[in-house]
C-alpha cells in the first residue's frame, strides 16, 4: 500500500475536535546526511484538561523510520506503542511527561519536495500543509502550537550555513568523543513564539549571504539576509529593497512591527510553491528572488515585489495569528493576498493593480466556480488539503476581505484588523473569529455576509436599467448563484454594488454611491448628487460595479452608445478598462462564431476610437515630463491594448470550439492593429529608448505600453520590429517581450523571425536555468500545427528536468493552459500526452501532478468530440494507480 493511500472517509469541518494534548516545548536535534538524516525530538507534553486519561497520544509520521522512543528517560516497551505507515500511537501515558523520539529520513530520495529534501546539494524544508510528518513524529496540525528550539549538526565544509526559525543561538564545532573533531559543526536556533509544525523551516548548504537592515519604528535594527547560490549573489538587491518597503508599509498601514532579531530569505530551485512564510526564515522559489535587468522582466520584478510582501505580511496574518484547522486556509491566505494587493497598489498604479487582480480572478477563479472543482472559500470537507490551495481560497478569499473593507469603510476596517491581531495574537483562529471582530468594532451584523465564505459559486446580478432620466430613477437588482456542484443556491449574498452616474451626452460625473444588495430582488432609487453643469436634461448612464466592488457577474441592458460613452468618461478607471475589455470580448467571440448581439462594425469602430484616443492621451501625458502620472497613464493604456487571452474568452461558453476562439481573437487583433497602426507605430517609436534599465513603476509603464503596441503591430505584419528588438535589446523585458510576441503570433511573417529570435535567445541564455524556463514556455505556446511535437521534443531536451517544478510548469503547464489550439488538437493527442505526463510527475511529486490537472477543468464545456476525448484522457489517469492527491482531483473533475 502506498503511504498516501486515500482515507476511506474525508476529513470534515463538522468533526473538528481539539487535540487531546498540549505540547509546551519542542527540542529538535538534526544530524544531517543526504541519504539518512537522524532526527531526535524531545517533546514536553501534558494532557488537555478534561480529556479521558486513557486517551492515547497519536502522532503523524510518513516515510520515516523509527529508531527509538523514551518516556521520561526510560525506554518505551514495544507493547506501549503501535506503529503504522501514517501514525505512531502511544498509550498508557501520565498527564504530564517528556517524550524522546529518534527517527531517520532520507532527504536525497524525497522527490515530493514536502518535508526535508535536497535541492542542488542544499538541505531545505517545506512543511505546509502536512510535510512535517515526513521529518519526525508529531501532531502535524495547525492548532498544536509550541515553542521550538533546534540544533543542526552537519559537515562544516559541505554545509557551512545552518539555518532554522527564530533567533540565532550558540554555534561551534561538533565533537565526537573527547576532543576528537569529526569535521562537523552545529548551530542552535530558538523561536520564542509558539507556532504550529507547518511553519517549521530548516536550511543547510554552501550559500552566499546578501545582507541589509531595517530599523523598526521603535528603533530596533533588524538584519535582513538573503541566502542564494554563490553565482546568484548579484541578483538579490531588488528582493531586499522590496522587503524593506514591505516592512515599512506594514508599520504605516497596520501598525505592526517585526518581532524577531533577524529576518531571512532563502532561494531554492526545487520548490512546489511560490514561497513559504516560515517564521523568520522564508523559503522562496528562486524565480521569485533573483532579478537583474539582464535576466528579469518588469513582470518578474513586479511579482517578486508582491510575493516578498505576501510572505512578510504572513508574519502576522498567518504566523502570529494562525489557523485552528486547514478548513480556515482562506483566513490567512485570502487576508494576506488582499494585503499584498493593497501594498502593490500603493507601490505602483492602484487602477492597474485592480485590473490585474480581476484579470486573474476572471481567468482562473470564475471558471473554477463554474466547473466541477467549485468549492467555497472555506470548504466543509477534503481528502487531501494540498488540493485546496486554489484561486478560490486565495483570490476569492481576498475579494471577500475587500468587500468587508468596502462595507465597513477603511477606518473601521483597519480598527477591526488591529483588534483581530490583538485579540488573537498567539492563537489558532477561525473565520468566525475574524468576522466576530469585524462585527464587534463596526456594530454591524455580518451573518448574511458569511455566506461568501461558506457557499460556492459566483453570484449573477442583473440590473433592469442602464440609463436613467436626468433626475435619476428606480432600478431593480436581482441576484442568483448557480454551480455545477450545488445547483441553484437560493440563499442570497450580501453584495456591495458600487455605481457612478455619468451624463449620456456630456460625460459629466453626476454622482457615486454604494448599494448593499441583501435580497434576491431589491428595488433601489438612484439620484444624482449634482445637477448638470449646463443645466441640461441629459439622461444618466449608470456605471455599475465600480472598482469591481464584488466578485460577481453583472448584466445590464446598456446600449453600445452608452458603453462607448463610459469608455471615454467613466470616472472609475477600472470600469473604463472593463468597458474596453468587454468590447474586445464581444468582438473576438463574434468573430469566432458566437452571437454577442452587437453591431460588429460599430463596435469595432468604437473599440479602435477608444484605443487610439487612449494611446495618444498617454503619449501627450509623457511629452515633456517623466512624472508618475504619465507612468500610470502608460501602464493603464497597456492594459487597454491587451485583448482577453484565448482561454479567458472561453469563459461562460458551452460547447466551445478552441480553434475558432483562437482564430477569432487573432482576426480582431489584426483588424484593430491595421486600423490604428499609425498611432501604434508612433507610440512604439516614441517609447523606444536606449536609457539604462530601471524597474520603477514609471519606466515599467512606458515599456508596457511600447510592447503592447508591438504585439498588435506584429499582427498587422510588422514582425521585423519584433525581430530587431529581440536581437538587440539591452534588457530582459524588451528581449522577452519580442520573443514572446513572435512565439505566439498567428501572422505568417512571424515564423522566420520567431526561429531567429528564439534560437538566438537560447544560445545566449542556455546556461541560466531560470531564463531558459521562459524559452521553454514560449516554445510550448507556438500556435502552429506542430505544437505538440515541439513540446514532446523539448521534454527530452537537456534544458528540461521533470523533477524541477518550475520546468514542468514552464513546458507542460504552459502548453496545456495557454496553447488552446495545441492542447485541444482535434485528434486528442494533446490530452493524451498531458495525461501521461501528469502520471509521470505523480510518481515523483504528487502535489505538482494534482495541480497539473487544472488544464482539464474546461472539458465539460468543450464541443464534441473534443469533450469525449478530453474526458477519456482524464479518466485514463485513474488506470495508472494515482496518488491520493491526483486521484481526488481527477475524480472531482470527472463529476459533471
Amino acid at each position: 500500500m502506498r503511504p498516501d493511500t486515500p482515507p476511506k472517509n474525508p476529513t470534515r469541518l463538522a468533526n473538528y475536535q481539539p487535540y487531546d494534548f498540549i505540547i509546551d516545548a519542542v527540542a529538535l536535534d538534526f544530524d544531517l546526511d543526504p541519504e539518512s538524516t537522524t532526527v531526535t525530538s524531545t517533546l514536553n507534553v501534558r494532557r488537555r484538561e478534561g480529556v479521558d486519561p486513557q486517551a492515547p497520544l497519536v502522532l503523524d509520521g510518513e516515510e520515516i523510520s523509527l529508531v527509538s522512543i523514551r518516556l521520561d528517560d526510560n525506554p518505551l516497551a514495544p507493547d506501549r506503542y503501535q506503529l503504522d505507515e501514517n501514525t505512531l500511537t502511544i498509550k498508557d501515558l501520565p498527564n504530564k511527561f517528556t517524550l524522546h523520539i529518534v527517527n531517520t529520513c532520507s532527504p536525497a530520495t524525497n522527490t515530493s519536495l514536502s518535508g526535508l529534501y535536497v535541492s542542488n546539494d542544499m538541505f531545505c524544508t517545506q512543511c505546509e500543509a502536512e510535510g512535517f510528518r515526513r521529518i519526525t513524529y508529531y501532531p502535524d496540525r495547525p492548532d498544536v502550537m509550541s515553542v521550538f528550539t533546534v540544533r543542526i549538526d552537519a559537515d562544516k565544509k559541505r554545509y557551512p550555513v545552518l539555518l532554522s526559525n527564530g533567533n540565532p543561538g550558540e554555534t561551534g564545532e561538533t565533537t565526537k568523543t573527547g576532543e576528537t573533531k569529526d569535521g562537523k559543526h552545529f548551530a542552535i536556533w530558538h523561536d520564542p513564539h509558539p507556532k504550529p509544525a507547518y511553519l517549521f523551516a530548516l536550511v543547510a548548504g554552501d550559500l552566499a549571504c546578501v545582507e541589509d537592515h531595517f530599523v523598526t519604528r521603535s528603533g530596533k535594527q533588524i538584519p535582513l539576509r538573503v541566502f542564494v547560490q554563490h553565482k546568484n549573489k548579484d541578483r538579490c538587491d531588488f528582493t531586499l529593497d522590496a522587503l524593506k518597503r514591505s516592512m515599512k508599509w506594514e508599520e504605516d498601514v497596520y501598525g505592526l512591527e517585526y518581532d524577531l532579531d533577524v529576518f531571512m530569505i532563502v532561494a531554492v530551485d526545487h520548490f512546489n510553491m511560490g514561497a513559504m512564510e516560515n517564521k523568520g526564515l522564508n523559503i522562496f522559489n528562486s524565480a521569485y528572488v533573483l532579478a537583474s535587468p539582464d535576466t528579469a522582466t518588469d513582470a518578474d520584478y513586479e511579482i517578486i515585489e508582491a510575493i516578498v510582501a505576501h510572505e512578510y505580511f504572513h508574519n502576522w496574518s498567518g504566523n502570529r495569528v494562525t489557523l485552528r484547522d486547514w478548513f480556515q486556509l482562506c483566513l490567512k491566505e485570502g487576508f494576506t493576498v488582499f494585503r499584498d494587493q493593497e501594498f502593490s497598489a500603493d507601490m505602483r498604479s492602484r487602477s492597474v493593480q485592480r485590473i490585474k487582480d480581476v484579470r486573474r480572478l476572471w481567468a482562473s477563479q470564475f471558471p473554477e466556480d463554474a466547473g466541477p472543482l467549485a468549492h467555497p472559500p472555506r470548504p466543509d470537507h477534503f481528502y487531501t488539503i494540498d488540493n485546496f490551495y486554489t484561486t478560490t481560497v486565495y483570490e476569492k478569499g481576498a475579494e471577500v476581505v475587500r468587500m468587508l473593507k468596502t462595507l465597513l469603510g477603511e477606518d473601521v476596517f483597519l480598527k477591526s484588523c488591529d483588534q483581530y491581531f490583538e485579540r488573537h495574537d498567539g492563537e489558532a483562529a477561525t473565520i468566525e473569529d475574524f468576522a466576530k471582530v469585524m462585527e464587534d468594532i463596526s456594530g454591524r451584523d455580518l451573518t448574511l455576509f458569511r455566506n461568501w465564505w461558506t457557499r460556492p459559486g459566483t453570484p449573477h446580478v442583473t440590473v433592469s436599467e442602464g440609463t436613467l432620466g436626468p433626475e435619476g430613477g428606480t432600478v431593480e437588482l436581482k441576484q442568483e448563484t448557480s454551480t455545477t456542484t450545488a445547483g441553484i443556491d437560493a440563499e442570497p449574498r450580501h453584495i456591495p454594488v458600487g455605481y457612478a452616474l455619468v451624463g449620456a451626452s456630456t460625460g459629466d460625473v453626476r454622482g457615486t454611491g454604494l448599494i448593499e444588495l441583501t435580497e434576491a430582488s431589491q428595488t433601489i432609487e438612484i439620484k444624482p448628487d449634482t445637477p448638470a453643469d449646463d443645466g441640461s436634461n441629459e439622461p444618466l448612464i449608470v456605471s455599475w460595479l465600480t472598482d469591481f466592488s464584488a466578485p460577481v457577474v453583472l448584466s445590464s441592458n446598456q446600449s453600445l452608445d452608452d458603453r462607448l460613452t463610459l469608455a471615454a468618461h467613466d470616472p472609475d478607471p477600472f470600469n473604463r478598462w472593463s468597458v474596453v475589455d468587454g468590447l474586445w470580448r464581444d468582438l473576438c467571440q463574434t468573430a469566432a462564431g458566437y452571437n454577442r448581439g452587437i453591431d460588429e462594425e460599430e463596435a469595432l469602430n468604437g473599440l479602435c476610437a477608444a484605443l487610439d484616443r487612449s494611446v495618444l492621451a498617454a503619449l501627450d501625458a509623457l511629452e515633456g515630463t517623466r512624472g508618475v502620472q504619465g507612468a500610470i497613464d502608460a501602464s493603464f493604456v497597456a492594459q487597454l491594448l491587451a485583448a482577453p487571452s484565448a482561454s479567458d474568452l472561453t469563459r461562460g461558453l458551452d460547447g466551445f470550439d478552441p480553434a475558432a476562439i483562437v482564430d477569432g481573437r487573432s482576426k480582431i487583433r489584426r483588424v484593430t492593429a491595421e486600423r490604428i497602426g499609425g498611432t501604434l507605430l508612433s507610440a512604439y517609436e516614441r517609447l523606444t529608448s536606449d536609457a539604462p534599465y530601471e524597474p520603477s513603476a514609471e519606466a515599467s509603464g512606458q515599456r508596457g505600453l511600447k510592447n503592447a503596441a508591438l504585439g498588435l503591430l506584429v499582427e498587422a505584419g510588422r514582425a521585423d520590429l519584433a525581430e530587431a528588438q529581440g536581437l538587440s535589446s539591452r534588457n530582459m523585458t524588451d528581449e522577452a517581450a519580442a520573443a514572446a510576441i513572435l512565439a505566439t503570433s498567428e501572422h505568417p511573417d512571424a515564423v522566420p523571425a520567431r526561429e531567429k529570435v528564439l534560437g538566438a535567445f537560447y544560445d545566449k541564455w542556455k546556461d541560466d536555468a531560470l531564463v531558459v524556463n521562459k524559452w521553454l514556455g514560449w516554445n510550448a505556446q507556438q500556435p502552429d500545427a506542430n505544437a505538440l511535437s515541439h513540446v514532446q521534443r523539448l521534454a527530452e531536451h537537456k534544458s528540461f528536468d521533470i523533477k524541477t517544478p518550475n520546468k514542468v510548469r514552464a513546458l507542460f503547464g504552459v502548453f496545456s493552459n495557454a496553447n488552446l489550439k495545441g492542447f485541444n488538437a482535434e485528434d486528442g493527442e494533446g490530452y493524451r500526452f498531458i495525461a501521461e505526463q501528469i502520471s509521470r510527475v505523480d510518481s515523483l511529486n504528487a502535489q505538482l501532478a494534482a495541480r497539473m490537472t487544472s488544464a482539464f477543468e474546461p472539458w465539460p464545456r468543450l464541443k464534441q468530440p473534443l469533450r469525449s476525448l478530453a474526458q477519456n484522457a482524464l479518466a485514463s489517469i485513474l488506470d495508472r494507480e494515482p496518488s491520493t492527491n491526483l486521484k481526488e482531483m481527477v475524480e472531482r473533475l470527472l463529476k459533471e
